[in-house]
């Protein structure tokens, strides 16, 4: 080999490297950019995010591209570099072209620019959009038969990989980015909390966070006018559903704005009112029905209130705008709630906690994940999982928690311990966690 020719395969090599480079960040930075950054970008009329939103739309056939272009260039590389070694250094030339090359490809054609990449993917993918755009059209007819190729492969030992195969759907990814951000500290567990309620609401139901029947507040419409109005001032809540004949038998929604125009108009004499004519109509709903459908319907519908039944019809609870909101932004408290004792942390590290405390609240709160697919409180959970009505200090150990049945009513659990099993003889649940499971706790109770 000329000098000439060897310098030029030098020089050939070096923008090879570069090429290869290329690849390999462009890869790194597309696969890391993110879809909604561009998605936002593109809005504001960037036209290269457009381009990159393009390119991940198809992400098989953009990393095929770049794979292929990628190894051209280090097999290319390669081979002019051998070429080079062995007229230099003769038949041990191979052996070094192998080890130098490694040693290029592996520092300046994959970590340096993957890293450099990755630092800052959206600039990166911004950056080689375009051209990235030209090599996928180009190879593009290439990829499409290796694509072919791979599947057919792929089928004959029992894979089937089909074009809208998708291993996560949109909620499952998202929630993984959530909670991979709180992970690494990009997140706070209050910022996790949220976003994972704004999650959980397509898969929640009505029936697990409606106040139960035994817990609602209702008045009886055959009670002497002045007693009801005394009733209704004397009650936290602003809307109280009103029962007639049967306990069962609810026929409207008291809205306490509302009683006191119509205690105005009579001049202040309760006897004049009666609360049939200006209590709202009842709403009922199934339990089943997903917070995020009621939620629509709330909105729909420019209401806040609404009376929960089973398939048989009959009322098991009710179900408030803000109950739903409370699962999205945690406890709204007003100066308005009853706050009840629901929970105190131990000095052996166990708490001690009502039974009608909702488990979701509770694993809100302490940052625990009792599971709540089966029960929606404490109490339930204990039940489901003993598979009997517990009697007082009967310890169970279940889900990496022991518990203690400390109160039972009937045939009601109403207090109960719970020690985490890794928990460190002495320690403290953090009094912020505490506090918010307090609040839990007087939520259920309201």
């Amino acid at each position: 080999m000329t000098e000439t020719a060897l310098w030029l395969a030098v020089g050939a090599i070096f923008v090879l490297l570069v090429l290869s480079g290329f690849f390999s960040g462009s890869e790194t930075a597309l696969t890391a950019a993110s879809r909604a950054r561009m998605h936002q970008m593109e809005k504001t009329g960037d036209w290269r995010a457009r381009v990159v939103s393009l390119l991940i739309a198809n992400r098989e056939r953009l990393i095929g591209a770049l794979l292929l272009g990628n190894n051209l260039v280090n097999i290319l590389a390669s081979a002019l570099a051998t070429s080079v070694f062995l007229s230099l250094f003769g038949e041990a030339g191979v052996a070094l072209a192998t080890l130098v090359m490694t040693a290029l490809v592996l520092v300046f054609a994959e970590v340096l620019p993957k890293t450099w990449a990755i630092s800052n993917p959206e600039r990166f993918a911004l950056a080689v959009a375009p051209i990235v755009r030209f090599v996928v059209a180009v190879f593009g007819p290439i990829v499409v038969g290796v694509e072919w190729i791979v599947r057919n492969i792929l089928k004959l030992v029992g894979v089937n990989i089909g074009d809208d195969t998708s291993i996560l759907s949109p909620h499952e990814e998202l929630r993984g980015a959530v909670d991979l951000q709180h992970i690494e500290g990009g997140l706070e567990k209050g910022e996790r909390d949220r976003l994972g309620g704004l999650l959980d609401l397509a898969e929640l139901e009505v029936s697990d966070v409606m106040v139960h029947r035994t817990n609602m507040v209702a008045l009886n419409a055959d009670d002497a006018p002045d007693k009801l109005v005394n009733a209704a001032l004397a009650s936290p809540y602003t809307r109280l559903p009103i029962w007639r004949g049967e306990s069962d038998n609810f026929v409207g929604v008291l809205h306490a704005k509302d009683l006191l125009r119509a205690l105005q108009a009579a001049g202040g004499d309760a006897a004049k009112i009666n609360v049939l004519d200006i209590a709202a109509p009842a709403w009922f709903v199934p339990d089943t029905t997903s917070l995020q459908d009621q939620l629509n319907a709330f909105l729909r519908h420019k209401s806040h209130f609404a009376l929960v039944v089973d398939e048989y019809g009959e009322v098991m609870g009710l179900v408030t705008l803000e109950d739903i909101l409370e699962e999205i932004v945690g406890e709204i408290a007003d100066e308005h709630d009853v706050e009840l004792e629901g929970l105190r942390p131990q000095a052996d590290g166990s708490v001690i906690v009502d039974g009608s405390v909702p488990i979701r609240d509770l694993n809100r709160a302490a940052d625990w994940s009792l599971p709540d697919d089966e029960a929606t409180t404490i109490a339930g959970l204990v039940i489901h999982e003993a598979r009997m009505i517990p009697d007082e200090r009967q310890i169970f150990t279940f889900h990496g928690f022991r518990f203690t049945v400390l109160r039972r009513e009937k045939n009601r659990i109403t207090r109960l311990r719970i020690m985490p099993l890794g928990q460190t003889p002495g320690a403290k649940m953090p009094g912020g966690a505490a506090q918010a499971v307090a609040g839990a706790a007087a939520k259920a109770g309201g």
